[in-house]
């Protein structure tokens, strides 16, 4: 299958294969790793537009970015129209290429404001949302949402339209409604429906761990472009189309590069914080993974945890190639 670049009004992603917005995770170094490993758009965490308005200065933070990410796509979120164009006006005076919308987040702290996937209940309000945004942005503006509420009210294709309608320029649907919350069947039928109903790019999502996965996915809907959420957290590579086996030392030198890039972007006092909710996540089915996680969990201090990286892969460099064939063939 030949793979074009996803065309979002004028802006060109060379490779349709995008790092989902996911909040504890995709903070600049994330984004800055992913992008180097092959992703051809970035998402940040979700950003309250309460949080722009009120100057409040942790939200702020939030919208670091640097020219070397870039295309970089910002995610607001709020239940509120007027605060919402409000804060997209602030939020595209950043050195940024996209602004997108949250109606798909399914956490309650989010849904019982009527923010998030809340949304896909009220279509008034949301259109009313989009309006707002895009009348106030100079960015490109995208919405990111789910099936549906539940299963028996899937409204995908018709919010798809709305979106369309009040001006997005493309829009990322979440193959699962608010009540599978992460877990469910991803309904791929639903993007493919969607699909066929409009006419500006659509994004699928859900469930995607693999470059081929994805490629299935655009395949089977038709879908414009793929991104990719939890599949990619300790496995960066899989935006790339060539991935390389998956190997202890392929994971550490991955982990290294994100340490590197923490020191390099974020305070000291950050540092520590800032790795601990993604060090685990490159254990994860490696022999002794569960007693390396332990270890970096007790950590007191960013150069402790870096060090303790650095020996890892040393130790694995200097096995014989057959040794570490034994341990790949233990961990995979």
């Amino acid at each position: 299958m030949k793979i074009k670049p996803l065309q979002i009004a004028g802006l060109t992603i060379e490779n349709p294969f995008i790092l989902a917005p996911l909040a504890g995770y995709t903070d600049l170094p994330f984004r800055l790793l992913c992008r180097e490993y092959g992703a051809g758009l970035v998402f940040s965490e979700m950003i309250s537009c309460h949080g722009l308005m009120y100057e409040q200065q942790k939200t702020w933070d939030m919208t670091q970015s640097t020219p070397l990410e870039r295309p970089i796509s910002m995610q607001l979120f709020g239940s509120e129209p007027d605060m919402m164009g409000k804060a997209a006006a602030m939020l595209s005076q950043q050195p940024i290429d996209c602004i997108d919308i949250n109606m798909g987040c399914p956490v309650k702290k989010v849904t019982k404001k009527g923010a998030g996937a809340a949304l896909m209940k009220s279509p008034l309000v949301a259109a009313k949302i989009i309006r707002e945004v895009c009348a106030n942005s100079t960015k490109p503006v995208t919405v990111k949402f789910r099936s549906g509420w539940t299963h028996q009210s899937i409204n995908a294709p018709e919010f798809a339209r709305m979106a369309e309608e009040e001006g997005a320029s493309a829009v990322t649907i979440h193959a699962r409604t608010w009540s599978d919350g992460f877990s469910g069947t991803v309904d791929w039928g639903v993007i493919a429906k969607s699909k066929a109903s409009i006419r500006i790019p659509v994004i699928g999502n859900g469930d995607i761990n693999s470059y081929e996965k994805g490629l299935a996915m655009m395949k089977q809907t038709g879908c414009d472009g793929v991104m990719i959420g939890r599949g990619c957290l300790g496995r960066p590579w899989v935006f790339a189309q060539d991935n390389p086996a998956e190997t202890p030392q392929l994971r550490l030198k991955a982990l290294m590069r994100h340490l590197e890039l923490i020191e390099q972007f974020c305070p000291p006092q950050w540092a520590l914080g800032k790795i601990r909710n993604h060090a685990g996540k490159y254990f994860k089915a490696m022999r002794h993974g569960a007693e390396i996680r332990n270890r970096i969990y007790q950590a007191e201090t960013f150069a402790a945890l870096r060090q303790l990286v650095d020996n890892l892969l040393t130790e694995l460099l200097a096995q014989k190639p057959e040794e570490q064939g034994e341990q790949q063939a233990d961990n995979y």
